[in-house]
């Protein structure tokens, strides 16, 4: 582990996931890894709920790590890796709010209400979601703008408070390569910096998402409709 990200998801970490990859120290580890992965979410879900975790399993071929979960347990992680330097990821606290609610809450509120009824992931997405992020980073209070941002805010003082100067890079993604590559003493690459999953993409996404399930649940309730007629055929 060479790289550990402390910022809070929608502070920049999916554009600073593809930079760590485009600078050899990937793979990047996000939430999309914990999603995907055989069996990640319900680690993550028993790290938020207290239990002991092997973090090389975790990580195993990962050289770095962003975004949510693993941000909720920097702490953890500095320990574990000593060695690896960290980069807070930070943005101004009140578009990070807006950005947030408008994205990734109200695409992990919906998975929880109407796509976990079809999917076994969604199921597990959901309860990992909200035991790291909504209750376990923000007390069940997200909603609550005002302490949203303080948790934010309390964040931010946190980590810089507790991470060596030397070991620590403050960072918004708007300054591109230079800071980045001067901490972690590797050369400028020749192309623009990475500016991906920003908000409109993140909408977009939700979109396809409500479409796609809005569709499945159209065809599910169909072939229920459909069954319940042939049984009652069957019977007369």
């Amino acid at each position: 582990m060479h790289v550990i990200g402390a910022g809070f998801g929608r502070t920049g970490t999916m554009s600073l996931k593809v930079a760590l990859e485009r600078l050899g120290l990937g793979p990047c580890y996000h939430m999309r890894e914990a999603i995907r992965a055989p069996g990640h979410k319900a680690l993550w879900l028993d790290a938020a709920q207290g239990a002991p975790v092997e973090w090389d399993r975790v990580f195993d071929g990962y050289a770095s790590t962003v975004d949510w979960p693993a941000c909720h347990f920097w702490r953890e992680l500095t320990a574990v890796y000593p060695e690896a330097r960290v980069v807070l990821t930070v943005r101004d606290p009140e578009p990070w709010y807006r950005s947030t609610r408008e994205t990734i809450y109200v695409l992990s509120t919906w998975v929880a209400r109407v796509a976990a009824p079809f999917f076994p992931t969604a199921r597990g997405m959901a309860a990992m979601t909200r035991a790291v992020i909504w209750d376990g980073t923000f007390g069940g209070r997200f909603e609550d703008r005002d302490h949203a941002l303080a948790v934010f805010r309390d964040h931010v003082e946190e980590v810089r408070a507790a991470v060596p100067h030397d070991r620590l890079l403050v960072y918004d993604v708007k300054e591109g390569w230079e800071p980045l590559c001067r901490f972690l003493g590797v050369p400028v690459p020749d192309e623009p910096f990475p500016h991906v999953n920003d908000r409109d993409h993140q909408k977009g996404k939700i979109r396809r998402a409500r479409v796609l399930v809005g569709a499945l649940g159209a065809a599910s309730a169909l072939a229920a409709l459909t069954g319940a007629a042939l049984w009652r055929r069957t019977r007369a």
